[in-house]
């Protein structure tokens, strides 16, 4: 069975729309949850993220709204976004990044609509957590593990990466369900012949 470990940083809320998938599937089987900092995989792949294609963010926000909300799963937007979650991933890892505090985090952006960015903000969710203030071994832990994630070729959060498989979105977590039920998927019929597919014209 693989080893399955879900690459997230809390300013997505795809990310959110995610958790509660990947809690079940954890109930199931053990998940590893890895903060990681998703600036930094999209410079490594040199990659806008949504929320700076000003057409792409308006998009973004309505989708991932309405999926909630047809999820029936509470989010609310903080008053800034995207806002700089190094102060959210930093107390993470400095934890160790265990479930209960992942879901905290995740309810206090996401549920309450609270901004990380902010000091006071900030330390109100340090609180929260029970967590010390971040060290110099609590950042390197996060560099670490952003490091390990653009080695396996995650390119955007949230994922799930079962062994060599990578599954990106939110959306993308039954496909992962059903490869981790059926680990021969990919190798045969239409998904098997993907592999097949050849590069084709490439922008200048």
């Amino acid at each position: 069975m693989p080893e399955l470990v879900w690459y997230f940083d809390p300013v997505s809320p795809f990310a959110h729309l995610a958790l509660p998938a990947v809690e079940r599937l954890a109930a199931r089987r053990a998940v590893i949850l890895r903060p990681v900092v998703f600036g930094a995989i999209l410079k490594h792949w040199g990659q806008l993220g949504p929320a700076e294609i000003e057409p792409k963010r308006r998009h973004t926000y309505r989708l991932v709204t309405f999926q909630a909300q047809q999820a029936g799963l509470a989010l609310r937007f903080p008053p800034r976004h995207p806002f700089r979650s190094l102060e959210a991933l930093r107390l993470l890892a400095a934890l160790d990044s265990p479930a209960p505090a992942v879901r905290a985090v995740f309810d206090f952006i996401w549920g309450e609509g609270r901004d990380p960015s902010d000091p006071g903000e900030a330390e109100a969710l340090r609180q929260r957590l029970g967590a010390p203030p971040p060290d110099e071994g609590a950042k390197e832990r996060l560099r670490l593990w952003t490091e390990e994630a653009i080695a396996r070729g995650v390119f955007g959060v949230p994922t799930l990466a079962a062994g060599s498989e990578l599954f990106w979105g939110a959306d993308a977590m039954p496909m992962a369900e059903a490869y981790l039920a059926d680990p021969a998927l990919f190798v045969r019929g239409a998904l098997g012949r993907l592999a097949a597919v050849e590069f084709g014209a490439a922008r200048r």
